[in-house]
């Protein structure tokens, strides 16, 4: 059973709950104050981090700082190049395909090829002065066509005697620098001994001339690599046996 309570006792009056409502906000406040101040303030620390979170420090405050810290893409225009700027390739800094082509069509060092030259055909040979009557002259006549299909040059049979007078003035004029010139450029010059009893050097002086009658030697015969003759002196007679004549004969005749 409830007891009543005297009027006049004493009780301890209950406080109002509205000035302890009222700091409470103070204090918050405060901890904000000084989280913005810590974060925004002048610090030893490099521009951008984030100051130290304060015990207590609300949520706002930490998220205002987190902003503050990281920063927006916008506000650090620096930190990455833009996809124009990394993608543009600078003047000049590359070749174009035809410059390109070009270059790797002659690498550098490499030598260039010297154009090729035919060489000039070695002069032919020129006999000795002189008739040799132990020769084979037709096989002599036969290498010296088969050398002149093959180098173009022409055949010259000289049919002669060792005891002749005018088949050694030819002789000399043969061996002269400026007609032998000649004849190694364009003749291969085969010498035919008939001064002796040699039936086939006289068989090989009727077939390649054969008009007969008296020879008066030498008898100079010009043969194309073919085998026909093209002059024979016993028909038109001797050039004059000097270097003129011989070589104004030569130079007629020659290919």
């Amino acid at each position: 059973m409830l007891r009543p309570v005297p009027a006049d006792r004493g009780t301890t009056p209950r406080r109002s709950p509205g000035p302890l409502g009222t700091r409470l906000p103070l204090v918050a406040a405060a901890v904000v104050a000084a989280g913005l101040t810590a974060a925004c303030g002048p610090s030893s620390q490099p521009a951008g981090s984030a100051a130290p979170t304060a015990p207590g420090q609300s949520s706002q405050a930490l998220a205002a700082g987190a902003e503050s810290a990281t920063g927006s893409p916008e506000a650090s225009p620096t930190a990455s190049a833009s996809p124009s700027a990394s993608a543009t390739a600078l003047p000049g800094s590359s070749p174009s395909p035809s410059s390109a082509r070009s270059g790797s069509a002659a690498p550098a060092g490499t030598p260039a090829k010297a154009p090729r030259t035919s060489a000039a055909p070695e002069p032919a040979r020129i006999p000795g002065p002189g008739y040799d009557s132990a020769a084979d002259a037709q096989k002599q006549i036969d290498a010296a066509l088969r050398a002149a299909k093959s180098d173009g040059r022409t055949v010259l049979l000289d049919f002669g005697a060792n005891w002749c007078g005018n088949c050694k003035a030819a002789d000399k004029v043969f061996g002269q620098s400026q007609t032998a010139a000649i004849l190694g450029a364009s003749y291969h010059l085969v010498k035919v001994d008939i001064g002796g009893n040699s039936s086939a050097n006289s068989a090989l002086l009727r077939k390649y001339s054969p008009s007969g009658g008296t020879y008066t030697m030498p008898v100079l015969v010009v043969v194309s690599p073919s085998g026909s003759v093209r002059t024979d002196t016993h028909v038109t007679g001797n050039p004059s046996l000097t270097s003129e004549g011989i070589n104004s004969f030569l130079r007629k005749w020659a290919p």
